[in-house]
């Protein structure tokens, strides 16, 4: 890590942390990911993603020094001012790193290792998806599939509030021809368990654990498409309080993925 001292806001070795509030849904950086936080930029450290640079205040760089010390990058030292004025927002967290964004994984290598996936439709909250992503990491999912219309995970806030583990589990998404795509799933050898509020799907305390199993999960509010749950092996619900007909979909996985696990 090469410690540089920085005092110009408009200095163009900063351009990948400039104007973070838009820029990650922006076309054109779909390949630079950010990672905020000291603890988010020290898993980083140990994934896949190459890391470019880091900016941040000095007692914050000081801290990521033994983590980062083997990492040939940049480091830019700012203060709290001018890390605010060039990512565009107050970032409380005190330092940011940028990476860039390898090939996704081959969904058959992806899925010839795996045991436990979750696989989901038309997730398109960035939060929501970064909290999923840290629960499958919680209780040791090997795989996390995504629908075409899913929202992209390495939307800086997902990697913020999955606090990191989204740069470690695997993923990919799945080819356009949904939900097709799921006979490839299955024909893996998983067993695919659409989750479902529905009163006539089984209540997933009742579901025997398969050696191979893929939770299917859909969006906050529409939930999965009939379509989708036609391809699926079985129905399964969480059994609820009367009154309550739902949980927010991350709290779901969690639940389901503690249950099967």
């Amino acid at each position: 890590m090469r410690v540089i001292d920085v005092s110009d806001p408009a200095d163009p070795r900063l351009d990948d942390f400039r104007d973070l509030t838009d820029a990650d849904v922006r076309p054109d950086r779909r390949g630079v990911v950010i990672a905020e936080g000291a603890n988010v930029v020290a898993r980083l450290a140990g994934s896949p993603y190459p890391i470019r640079a880091v900016i941040g205040v000095r007692s914050r760089i000081d801290a990521l020094r033994t983590t980062l010390e083997a990492v040939d990058v940049p480091a830019y030292v700012v203060d709290k001012w001018i890390l605010s004025d060039v990512v565009g927002f107050r970032v409380t967290r005190g330092v940011l790193a940028a990476a860039g964004r390898p090939a996704p994984p081959d969904l058959d290598a992806l899925l010839s290792g795996a045991h436990r996936i979750a696989v989901l439709e038309s997730l398109n909250d960035f939060e929501n998806l970064g909290a999923l992503f840290r629960n499958a990491a919680a209780f040791g999912v090997d795989a996390v599939l995504l629908d075409p219309q899913c929202a992209d995970p390495l939307y800086r806030r997902s990697v913020r509030v999955s606090m990191g583990h989204v740069l470690q589990v695997p993923f990919t998404v799945l080819p356009q021809h949904w939900p097709d795509s799921l006979n490839t799933v299955r024909d893996k050898g998983f067993r695919v368990l659409a989750l479902t509020p529905a009163e006539h799907a089984t209540a997933l305390r009742d579901v025997p654990v398969p050696p191979r199993w893929a939770v299917l999960l859909g969006a906050e509010g529409p939930g999965l498409t009939p379509e989708a749950m036609a391809r699926a092996d079985q129905l399964v619900r969480i059994p609820m309080a009367a009154g309550v007909d739902s949980l927010n979909v991350a709290t779901a996985a969690a639940v389901a993925f503690a249950q099967l696990t």
